[in-house]
């Protein structure tokens, strides 16, 4: 990224009215975005009345999601476990039904293991290239861009010799009634 010079005698801008940016900081690109997605994940068990819990050492597995519901037939609280990645590659409001997402067959594998006792999920998010643009903030609403989707990768086969392409629904989206939705599945005792 580059930064903007001041003009002779003032900030760039000042004559004109115009804001400048921000300066940002020097974090790495996918640090950020890691930052990123836990915000949206937190926004979302929060708005589902989910608790959350992280992992550690994490085993790669991210996030451990607790959703208490007195309709659930298995427990009184049901656990999900929710892998976070996060790619600049694929365009918002992918064409089609699904868009590919690369993994190492090594964490697949992981997230392909059937049978289980706490089933997981990964959330895959897709954000703008330019932080500048992953939010906006305004009185009434605070938006993230672009959008979380969800896929359940139970007994998906590592085809790559050391990743695998997998298709991530574009009907998924993760939020809030998504999350509970996944919940309420795991707690009658089915899948995500």
């Amino acid at each position: 990224m580059a930064l903007a010079q001041p003009e002779p005698g003032g900030v760039l801008g000042a004559d004109t009215g115009a804001r400048p940016g921000p300066l940002r900081g020097t974090l790495a690109t996918t640090a950020c975005m890691e930052t990123l997605q836990v915000g949206y994940l937190h926004a979302v068990a929060a708005a589902a009345g989910c608790s959350l819990s992280q992992p550690f050492p994490d085993n790669g597995i991210d996030w451990h999601v607790s959703h208490g519901a007195p309709g659930h037939v298995v427990d009184d609280e049901v656990t999900i476990k929710v892998q976070l990645k996060a790619t600049y590659q694929v365009p918002p409001r992918p064409a089609g039904p699904t868009f590919g997402f690369t993994l190492d067959n090594e964490h697949l594998v992981k997230l392909a293991r059937t049978p289980v006792a706490v089933h997981k999920i990964l959330v895959v998010m897709l954000v703008p290239r330019e932080r500048e643009q992953w939010l906006s903030a305004g009185h009434d609403r605070l938006d993230l861009r672009h959008c979380c989707y969800w896929t359940n990768l139970a007994g998906h086969p590592v085809t790559g010799r050391r990743r695998t392409t997998v298709r991530i629904p574009t009907a998924r989206i993760f939020d809030d009634r998504a999350l509970c939705e996944i919940m309420t599945r795991v707690g009658s005792g089915g899948t995500p």
